[in-house]
Order: C-alpha cells, then structure tokens, then sequence
C-alpha cells in the first residue's frame, strides 16, 4: 500500500486526538451532562478511533471491486436514513442531523457521502460513454444528487449538500461530463443558492455576521470573533500546548467546528502550516493513488474521496479564519464526531486497497 499516505493518516489521527483532548477538556469539566469529568470526550472519541482503525484495516484488506456490488443498496439505504431522520432525528442547534442509537448517535449525511462516491464510481465505470448524453446520460445523474442535496436541505444541513454536490460534480467531471454541458447548470446553481439564503433568515444572518462580526460581537458574531482572537494569539510559534485561552468556554465546542483555533492559539502559525502540510499529502497522494489505479472504478473512488477531504478541509479553514460565512463543516481527523472519524478512516481504508493496485 502507499505507505507515505498510510503513514500520514495515522499521523493526523493521532494529532486530532490530541487536540481534541486539548480543547474539549475545560468544555467537558463544565458541561451539565460530563459530570464534572474532563475526559469526557476524549474517552468517547478514544473509543471512536479503536473503531475507525479497525474499519481503516478492514477496507484497506478488502478488495475495492467488491464494493460495487453493494452500490445501489448503499446510496439506496443512505436516502432512507437521509428521510429517516427528518423524522426522528433529534435536533440540536436547529437541525435535525443525527439519529440518537441510545449508545451513541448516527449523522447519515456522512455515510451518504461515501455512498455517492461508490455509486457514481461503479455506476460510471460500467458505462463510460454515457455521459457524452445531456437528458438520458447527466441528468439522471444530477437528479441523484438534487434527491440527497433537498434531503439535506431540509434538515438543513447547508455545508453538507455543498460537499456532496461538490463531490458528485467533481466525479461527473473527471468520468467525462462535457464542460458546456456543467456550465449550463451555472446560472441556476447560483440562482438557487441565492434564493436559499435570502429565504432564511439564520442564513441572512450568519451573512451579515461576517460581514461585520463586530457588529453584533455578543450575538452572531461571537463565535467568530473569538475564533480570530485565538488565531491572533497563537503568533508564530503558539501558546503551547494545552495553555489556549480561547477554550475557556469562549469559543462554543472549541473541539468541533473551530479546533482549528485552537490549533493555531497553542501552536502558532508553525503548528498550522505543519496540519496544513498533512492535509496537502494526503490530497497529493490521493490523486496519485486515482492517477495509477488499474481501472475507472478505482481511479473515481479515489477522486471522489479526495475531493472529500479537500472541500471540508478548505470550508472549515475558510470559516475558523473567516473568509466565509459560519457554516457547520467539520475538520477530517481532528474535529470531535464518531461518526465522521469512522466515515473518513473507512475512506482511507478504501484509498490504501486501490493503491495496493496501483499500476506503478
């Protein structure tokens, strides 16, 4: 296998680990349902990544080809969760994303990004001139993505559908979708996304926060500010490890969205650049695997995770740093969330058996 990739993954899991302990400490000693107990979350994303490795090992031994078999029971089983949960889902911060298990949670945006992937991959492969059609070859393929992007959107979950849109654009592109053909979808993407944040007012509102977060700095604006407060305040070579400031309870679940900030406060700019590189070899040999893999199946499995790993890191660094409105988008390896540890390394595992393949 691609041991400088393999060697990498392992690197950033281990390094999310450690931040994670980092900035979720003092939120954990001062949530109402940790009792008091600091390790609360680490414990759990501890257990979490046992779990993803075992997965990680599990795809990398099984041969990829086999996944194709179960492509239409995946993106069909990811719609159904997708539908389940805008019925039992339980609803934290306004949208209905997860499914309470009892024992944990389910986020079923996660598992239908991996079931888009493998679907549009094999589905592509075993009919490589079907694209060159408009209306019989794209679109039915764009009508899967609409089905997952709505379901999505009525959670809502707004950076999950730019993602698996992103994704499936991304796939449709490399598998021979002629340009002029996506260049007609322009004009109503932008249309349609324009519509949908001027009909929502927490949309207008996150638009205007960053604008001026300094406008509304106790209200929209506070999670922001703080953000670039501690991104200041790492300087060149950071606070040092565990001393961020920003975690004491000033930034909202410093262990989510915005472990980047905190990142950046006890590391400096050095540590950053460092996470910053990681990701830039993972995305680097990730298009080397889809390069030299034997067949198009493999090569747009590893160009649709790729492009994976690169769209959420790029939304969540944009959004800590504010160079784009506040969006919910977590940081692959290193953000708090079992099943998105589980999704990614799962990836990654698939990445490891198409390069065991590699025709180089």
């Amino acid at each position: 296998m691609d041991f400088y990739f393999f060697l990498t993954v392992m690197s950033l899991l281990a390094f999310g680990l450690i931040m994670v302990f980092s900035a979720s400490s003092e939120a954990a000693r001062y949530a109402t349902y940790t009792n008091g107990d600091a390790y609360y979350f680490i414990k759990k994303q501890g257990l979490w990544a046992i779990v993803s490795l075992i997965s990680m090992f599990f795809f990398a031994n099984l041969d990829y080809h086999k996944l194709g078999k179960w492509a239409f029971v995946m993106l069909g089983g990811s719609i159904g969760l997708l539908g389940l949960v805008l019925v039992i889902g339980s609803r934290v911060n306004g949208g209905k994303r997860w499914i309470n298990l009892g024992f944990t949670t389910l986020q079923p945006s996660e598992l239908a990004k991996i079931a888009i992937i493998i679907f549009f991959a094999y589905s592509l492969s075993k009919n490589p001139n079907i694209l060159k059609k408009f209306w019989s070859g794209l679109v039915p393929y764009l009508g899967v993505l609409g089905l997952i992007a709505l379901l999505l959107m009525l959670e809502p979950h707004f950076s999950g559908t730019i993602v698996i849109l992103t994704i499936g654009l991304s796939i449709l592109f490399v598998a021979g979708a002629k340009v002029r053909h996506l260049m007609l979808l322009a004009a109503p993407a932008f249309v349609g996304g324009f519509l949908l944040v001027v009909s929502s007012e927490y949309r207008m509102q996150r638009i205007t926060a960053f604008m001026d977060p300094f406008k509304d700095k106790l209200g929209d604006g506070w999670q922001i500010i703080q953000s670039l407060y501690a991104i200041g305040s790492g300087k060149l070579f950071g606070l040092g490890l565990g001393r961020s400031r920003q975690k004491f309870l000033y930034i909202p679940e410093p262990h989510n969205d915005f472990i980047f900030s905190i990142v950046c406060e006890e590391l400096g700019f050095i540590g950053a650049m460092i996470v910053l590189l990681l990701f830039a070899i993972i995305i680097w040999r990730g298009v080397k695997i889809a390069m030299d893999a034997p067949d198009t199946f493999g090569s747009l499995i590893a160009i649709g995770i790729t492009t994976l790993i690169a769209v959420e890191v790029i939304i969540n660094i944009a959004v800590v740093t504010s160079s784009m409105p506040v969006t919910g988008m977590p940081l692959p390896f290193l953000s708090y969330g079992g099943t998105a540890l589980l999704a990614v390394m799962s990836c990654m595992g698939i990445m490891l058996n198409i390069s065991k393949f590699s025709r180089r």
